[in-house]
């Protein structure tokens, strides 16, 4: 080991550490299939990812949530995905933005 990188013996330590907090991320997957989100009611953990991927064959869709100023998602066209992550608690009620019967929910936990 060169002399002057006292930090390489720490290299190993940094990298377990950061592998840990990568591999606790989980990311629960959320179907577009019917004009439905299936499952429409999720479960997750501070820190964890949805990911919404349309399966649907010649429409668009996005996730819209209107108490978080109306966030909302790039329009997803057949195949195509969006991914959110959610890093505080709550109830994360949504809808599709261009289909507003399209309902779902995340709740996420501590």
């Amino acid at each position: 080991m060169h002399p002057g990188w006292p930090w390489l013996k720490r290299a190993p330590l940094v990298l377990a550490l950061f592998s840990f907090s990568v591999l606790a991320e989980n990311v629960v997957d959320v179907q577009i299939v019917g004009y439905k989100f299936q499952p429409a009611e999720i479960r997750i953990k501070v820190g964890d990812s949805v990911r919404w991927t349309n399966h649907e064959k010649r429409t668009s869709h996005s996730v819209l949530f209107p108490a978080e100023a109306g966030l909302e998602s790039e329009r997803m066209f057949p195949d195509e995905s969006w991914l959110r992550r959610f890093d505080r608690p709550g109830r994360y009620a949504y809808h599709c933005g261009p289909h507003p019967e399209m309902e779902g929910v995340v709740l996420v936990t501590e």
